[in-house]
């Protein structure tokens, strides 16, 4: 799995301008652990990862976050006994928890949202998908913490509806295309390889060839591009693909 760690560009208008949302990643994975704070740091959420459930515990009681996700196994202390710890607890009651776990049967989720979880996912997931949960129960607990439009130049994406604007007219993408530009939009400048966009944008689980990565761009170029407009994904060669950083800046 192919996680970057370069420094990120510094995102223009499209970056909340309220305090930054915290985090707490709590996964004995470390793979995925790293996966989680990789997208969610690039997102601009401040993240902090924990792998054993005593330990989260104790963060919890010593310094809540904005919003836990949490896996359902972990090592010290379950995922699920330490959801009923903190909604038993006055400072961590209202807390939004997202619930991982490879138990997908219907009675296993009906327990973890009983324990007090307010979101479930089953692994293996979507990472866009879980951003989009993350920014969805932050939104719902402090509507002012997380942007839900990003925009450049005469391009505007509104992830809460799910639609995109060029100027006037409205684009239409399939949704794995509207996770892509959502995805390097989020991002402007930052050059991602097509394993890197496999893994945030079709998920762990995505066992298809890197080049269906190319045929999903070049649809979302003609989307985006239907009327001769100027195309604002940028491909660099041997490398990837990237939201070009100067789109709309004259």
């Amino acid at each position: 799995m192919d996680i970057s760690t370069e420094t990120k560009p510094t995102s223009r208008n499209l970056t909340p301008s309220s305090a930054t949302p915290r985090i707490l990643v709590v996964e004995d994975e470390e793979t995925l652990s790293l996966l989680l704070a990789y997208n969610l740091e690039s997102e601009g959420f401040i993240v902090e990862c924990v792998e054993r459930g005593d330990e989260a515990d104790m963060r919890l009681i010593e310094a809540p976050p904005d919003l836990v996700i949490l896996d359902w196994m972990l090592p010290g202390v379950s995922g699920l006994e330490i959801c009923r710890r903190m909604r038993a607890r006055q400072s961590t009651r209202s807390l939004p928890v997202i619930m991982l776990t490879a138990r997908g049967e219907e009675s296993e989720r009906i327990r973890g949202l009983s324990t007090g979880a307010d979101d479930y996912i089953v692994k293996p997931f979507s990472v866009p998908e879980l951003i989009a949960r993350v920014r969805a129960l932050l939104r719902r607990a402090s509507p002012d913490r997380v942007a839900s439009r990003l925009s450049a130049g005469n391009l505007e994406l509104d992830r809460e509806n799910w639609r995109v604007h060029r100027g006037t007219r409205v684009v239409h993408l399939g949704p794995t295309e509207f996770r892509l530009l959502e995805y390097l939009m989020a991002k402007p400048g930052r050059v991602f390889s097509r394993a890197q966009l496999l893994d945030s944008v079709w998920g762990l689980s995505a066992e298809i060839d890197e080049r269906t990565v190319d045929v999903h761009v070049g649809r979302l170029r003609k989307a985006l591009s239907q009327h001769g407009e100027s195309d604002p994904i940028r491909t660099v060669r041997g490398a990837g693909y990237a939201f070009d950083e100067t789109f709309g800046g004259g």
